[in-house]
């Protein structure tokens, strides 16, 4: 499915076509119209599965919850984005403020679409077997199968990122290829090529006595001593240089290293690395920037703000003991509560 052809589900094309739509994200491409449609599928989605966890208590429970279902995830997003953000700038990633939004965006539809996908067997065990403890357990283990689910695809977008340089620094080179033609990017005397590599040194003419140059043109063709018993002169040839043998290509020196040098070392007039980079092969994937290690961290800080936002906000479920009501008393939290429920069971 192409990135330009619009789908009816947005869900459809990002399962389908995951990697068009990462492709118009580092293009920045109608992020604006791929943002909105996530935004509008996504509330939709939660909406109608935050109406199936409030059923349990009565029609007024469902109808808060499928408000507060998708302002649990909105607000979330808000509060964590600008974090995001900041870690990407102060690592030299490229990432506009669009592509972030954007990339958050795709995880959080993945994660509605997954919970309502959930919502029938949901609704099943809440006909069949109406305990609010169970009930409530089931509803976490979802939602938090589907929010594993969508952040990997939100890893996965990062990574092509990755792949794209749009979460390293420009480098000296990107600086200068931009706007450095690429005939003059490396002059012509820094590399030497493989045939001046391959040429002998020329012969040095050392001044020679006269007396042995008699004795040089008295030798005979066959090398036999000349009259006065002096030894034949015979001619030392220069010795060649080493033919260039081919190393593996390293960024920042030449393909061709002549032979004879030890491991690590660059003939001078070749181009050398910065001190304290290390060799990174062509056709290798380099190390994982900083951006990426500090997106696992931004991952945890999301399900923690999540889940503490998720016990500010309660009642979703609604206890059938007591009656209806907008917020609770924040009192304790949502891990003493999960395993307090366990303990009930």
């Amino acid at each position: 499915m192409s990135g330009d052809r619009p789908s009816p589900l947005v869900i459809e094309r990002i399962l389908r076509d995951r990697q068009g739509i990462w492709q118009q994200i580092v293009a920045e491409r109608d992020l604006n119209a791929l943002t909105g449609r996530m935004l509008v599928s996504s509330a939709v989605a939660l909406a109608c599965y935050g109406a199936v966890l409030g059923a349990f208590h009565s029609a007024l429970m469902a109808l808060t919850s499928a408000v507060k279902l998708p302002l649990l995830f909105l607000v979330t997003l808000v509060i964590c984005l600008p974090t995001l953000y900041l870690f990407n700038l102060v690592f030299g990633a490229r990432l506009s403020v669009r592509q972030s939004v954007a990339l958050v965006m795709v995880a959080i539809t993945v994660t509605s679409m997954l919970a309502v996908a959930f919502a029938p067997i949901s609704l099943f065990f809440l006909i069949t077997a109406p305990d609010y403890g169970f009930f409530k357990l089931l509803n976490v283990a979802i939602l938090t199968l589907s929010a594993v689910v969508g952040l990997r695809f939100l890893t996965g977008g990062m990574q092509v990122l990755n792949e794209h340089g749009l979460l390293a620094p420009a480098t000296a080179g990107q600086a200068a290829s931009a706007g450095t033609p690429a005939a003059q990017a490396v002059p012509a005397q820094a590399v030497p090529t493989s045939v001046e590599a391959a040429q002998p040194a020329p012969a040095v003419a050392e001044p020679v006595p006269a007396g042995a140059a008699v004795s040089g043109a008295a030798v005979a063709a066959n090398g036999t001593p000349a009259a006065d018993g002096s030894a034949p002169a015979t001619t030392q040839p220069a010795p060649a240089q080493p033919a260039p043998v081919a190393q593996p290509a390293f960024v920042g020196q030449p393909a061709l290293v002549p032979a004879g040098y030890p491991a690590g070392m660059v003939p001078p007039g070749y181009p050398q690395r910065p001190w304290g980079t290390p060799p990174t092969r062509r056709g290798e994937p380099g190390q994982r920037p900083a951006s990426m290690t500090l997106l696992y961290i931004w991952i945890l800080l999301f399900g923690f703000v999540g889940t503490q936002l998720a016990w500010t906000l309660r009642p979703f479920f609604g206890d059938p003991g007591q009656g209806f009501a907008l917020f609770r008393s924040i009192d304790g939290n949502f891990y003493a509560e999960i395993l307090r429920t366990i303990g009930n069971l």
